[in-house]
């Protein structure tokens, strides 16, 4: 999967509380399960906070899937062990609760104050410090010092070999291209969020390209909201941190967002900032951009970042009427870069197709055998006939064909791609590759694409 956000074990949790109200009319919160195999062959289930919020998880029993759909915060302990049945006693249930509550996984006053904990922290510094891009930075200096590697070399090596890796992928893909630049710096452009270990050559194909042309003034960044609780588009107003330095937030540039938006509209765009918390898909374009653009002075062009939720559901609208919708957003952004200053790159941070165990699938799409090439190439048929509206600056007819085949292999960020084709007002995207990255487990098969909007 595509989430560098590493859930922890959680600690012994203390005994149920009867007393508690939110224990005994438990209500789970979004939750991703996952099995875990035991030294002894034995597999459990776990589950860990599908919104990040917590970064606590439990392990438990895989018959515990009976039990959780009827943690709605209606039923009371009693009303659920009568109706699971199955041998379920009340101190089972309890016991499950206790350490559910202790993690932070069902609503109620442990939830709020780790909550209440992670948006102080989020509001205690005007920038987001590195989290994905410092994995990775370790795990380079891991590659060539070995697995003692300290915490002090980390961060002495971490930046440098972060800029060697992204050379050296640079490098490959452009060895072999045709054409290894633009003729200018395009308007937009779009690659992955993956890890690079997966997604590194379509990262490469893209900016690759851009090593020799004008620098932007700023970087816009749409992205996708994997765990956020926004349901609309959610911008962030922090500047962004990785091993390479600082990217700061364009602040004059956010205000013209807002003014063109109104009040009412721009509350929405940033009541839910914190989303931004836990996100990789700003994050990891960041590096890629300082390692480009970084001017004489050894500054970085300023970021704008925002994550656009998927318009096919309800039409453009945020999904419960609440958020704010996709089109005020890409006006309000139309204004704001036609009356900024200078040159603006939109970067549309996008995977395409999820599929595999990972995403709910039964059947595998590793192996040789018909049913998983058939399932390989009902993936890629319906990559090309997206990837071919795309192409052709279609976004009106991507949105209507996600809806009317309800998004069947899971394209997460048809919202982030809509976006930049309608902010750019593209006739047309050139396609600069395609690829898709799996495991031989048939865990995880994820696509994407290198674009640009000239």
């Amino acid at each position: 999967m595509d989430t560098p956000h590493a859930p922890q074990p959680s600690k012994p949790a203390p005994p149920f509380n009867p007393s508690a109200g939110h224990m005994l009319r438990p209500r789970l919160r979004p939750v991703r399960g996952f099995g875990a195999q035991q030294p002894d062959g034995k597999v459990l289930l776990g589950l860990s906070d599908a919104r990040q919020i917590s970064d606590q998880m439990v392990f438990v029993s895989p018959a515990v899937q009976a039990i959780l759909p009827h943690m709605t915060g209606e039923k009371d302990i009693d009303a659920i062990v009568a109706e699971v049945g199955r041998g379920l006693s009340r101190a089972i249930l309890e016991n499950l609760i206790a350490q559910l509550d202790h993690a932070g996984l069902i609503e109620g006053p442990t939830f709020d104050a780790i909550l209440s904990k992670m948006r102080a922290e989020f509001d205690s510094s005007p920038r987001l410090p590195p989290s994905s891009t410092a994995a990775i930075a370790d795990a380079l200096v891991v590659q060539e010092f070995g697995e003692k590697a300290t915490d002090e070399q980390k961060k002495e090596h971490g930046a440098r070999k972060l800029r060697e890796a992204l050379d050296g992928w640079i490098k490959q893909i452009m060895d072999q291209a045709a054409d290894p630049s633009f003729d200018a710096l395009p308007r937009a452009i779009i690659a992955p969020h993956l890890d690079y270990w997966r997604g590194w050559p379509n990262y490469a194909h893209v900016y690759g390209r851009m090593r020799v042309v004008d620098r932007p003034d700023r970087v816009v960044i749409l992205g996708t909201n994997h765990f956020g609780l926004s349901t609309g588009v959610a911008a962030c107003d922090k500047s962004f941190e990785t091993p390479l330095g600082i990217c700061e937030y364009d602040s004059a540039f956010a205000d013209l967002v807002r003014e063109n938006l109104g009040r009412d509209l721009a509350g929405k765009l940033f009541e839910h900032r914190y989303d931004h918390e836990r996100e990789h898909s700003i994050e990891l374009h960041i590096p890629w951009v300082q390692h480009i653009f970084k001017g004489p002075d050894g500054s970085y062009p300023k970021v704008f970042a925002a994550l656009v939720h998927d318009p096919a559901p309800n039409n453009g609208e945020s999904y419960d009427g609440n958020g704010l919708g996709i089109l005020p957003f890409i006006d309000a952004m139309k204004a704001a870069i036609t009356s900024a200053p200078g040159r603006t790159l939109i970067i549309s941070s996008a995977d395409l197709s999820h599929i595999g165990g990972s995403f709910g699938d039964q059947q595998t799409f590793a192996g040789d055998t018909d049913e998983a090439k058939a399932m390989r190439d009902r993936m890629h048929k319906h990559d090309m006939e997206m990837l071919q509206l795309v192409a052709e600056g279609k976004a009106e007819e991507l949105v209507a064909s996600m809806a009317w085949q309800q998004n069947p292999t899971r394209w997460c960020s048809t919202g982030n791609l809509v976006a930049a084709m309608k902010i750019t007002g593209a006739k047309e995207v050139r396609m600069l590759n395609y690829m898709a990255a799996g495991d031989d487990q048939g865990v995880a098969l994820v696509s994407s694409c290198a674009a640009a909007i000239a």
